[in-house]
């Protein structure tokens, strides 16, 4: 990949966080798909939400003629800077960087990104094996979301379906399955928010969250967001707590940038501040998003959730994960099956390229941890709100 116009750049481990990418687009949209014309990129800093209604959000990834386009969620919040990404290999790339983040939006961007590979083909010619090489690239990005592996089976079934046909009907086919998967997964959102708003007090209450489960990490909307959203919407004054969640600072970066944009008060907090806030009764309920649920209700999210949990539980405060059935993994039965993805270990020693630690010293860096199932005190779905035992009640959400 090269750093031609319309094309995404190579980037190197150092330069994940804090990079600078290429072809700017100006594009906002809100939940009903109405474009709107935004504020020049090129000035810096610039704030493409200024003066949008609440109800207006980021458009994370969008399918154009020209390629997949994705908002570059590293460069958050100073640059907010679209890139079009041209093949499956940019798309997955985009995937490993965390150009794209978040267990829904991956599952947006692996449709897509295997729509655009078949839509590069330019003949039926090996057709399955090429297919088959095109789901591996998409396969082989992050191995812990589970909305990855479940778009990749929704593809697989169309090209099953479709793959007899001529290569067009094949390639529209695909494409409007990941279209479809974008749209539906902003609808569920919303349902989600829903389901789950009703769990939050009346009134006023505040609300911690732990990296970021908002639009951004999903078609749009959000989960655990979504469902602070949805409160908000239905006249409930709630407040939220960010962790900024180390290493990547989902939370200081994204959450706390979304929650500004709506204008729903945040306060940014340290990791390690969550139990000094529980204790000081700070904080009346935990609402988080998931990457992959297992059977039995435990939840894998990103690295410090189970830290969050375990203080809610000593402090008897609700801890609550909002994920759709697409996060939901009956084939693994347990937590203990869940892979846990090992990132690069300058996520954690460089921020924006400077080394923060000596030379030589052992860095660990899972980007995730397994919440067992008996702190969570309801997992919130598009389906309704489930609570333990988990493995009868998530199995009846499949039965809906």
């Amino acid at each position: 990949m090269g750093d031609a116009p319309g094309r995404a750049p190579v980037l190197t481990p150092q330069s994940l966080l804090w990079a600078h990418s290429v072809r700017p687009c100006n594009r906002l949209h809100d939940c009903a798909g109405i474009e709107r014309e935004t504020l020049s990129s090129n000035a810096p800093g610039f704030s493409i939400l200024d003066n949008v209604k609440v109800s207006a959000m980021i458009e994370t990834i969008e399918w154009t003629d020209d390629g997949v386009v994705m908002i570059d969620q590293r460069l958050l919040p100073t640059e907010e800077i679209y890139n079009t990404y041209q093949s499956v290999e940019e798309v997955a790339e985009a995937i490993v960087t965390m150009v794209i983040r978040g267990a829904p939006a991956i599952g947006v961007a692996a449709a897509m990104g295997i729509a655009l590979g078949v839509k590069n083909l330019e003949s039926r010619d090996q057709l399955e094996e090429k297919f088959a090489a095109i789901v591996q690239t998409i396969h082989d990005t992050r191995p812990t979301a589970r909305n990855l592996f479940w778009a990749i089976e929704r593809m697989n079934k169309i090209f099953e379906s479709h793959k007899e046909e001529l290569l067009l009907k094949l390639q529209d086919a695909l494409k409007n399955e990941a279209i479809q998967i974008h749209d539906d997964d902003i609808e569920i959102n919303r349902q989600i928010g829903q389901n789950g708003q009703v769990l939050l007090a009346q009134g006023s209450s505040t609300v911690l969250t732990h990296c970021n489960a908002g639009a951004l990490a999903t078609a749009g909307y959000g989960t655990a967001l979504g469902v602070i959203r949805a409160a908000v919407e239905n006249g409930k004054e709630i407040r939220v707590f960010a962790d900024e969640t180390r290493p990547f600072l989902q939370g200081s970066r994204l959450t706390t940038w979304e929650m500004m944009k709506e204008k729903i008060p945040c306060t940014l907090i340290t990791d390690n501040m969550a139990g000094y806030f529980m204790k000081a009764n700070q904080i009346q309920a935990v609402v988080v998003g998931a990457d992959r649920i297992a059977g039995n209700g435990d939840v894998a999210n990103k690295i410090g959730t189970y830290t969050v949990a375990v203080l809610a539980r000593e402090h008897q405060i609700p801890f609550y994960v909002a994920a759709p059935l697409s996060t939901i993994d009956l084939g693994t039965p347990t937590g203990e099956g869940i892979p846990i993805e090992q990132r690069d270990i300058t996520e954690v020693t460089h921020i924006k390229g400077q080394m923060l630690v000596p030379p030589g010293i052992s860095v660990a860096n899972p980007a995730f941890d397994v919440t067992p199932n008996k702190l969570v005190s309801a997992i919130i779905t598009e389906k309704g709100v489930v609570k333990a035992p988990y493995q009868e009640s998530i199995a009846a959400l499949f039965e809906r």
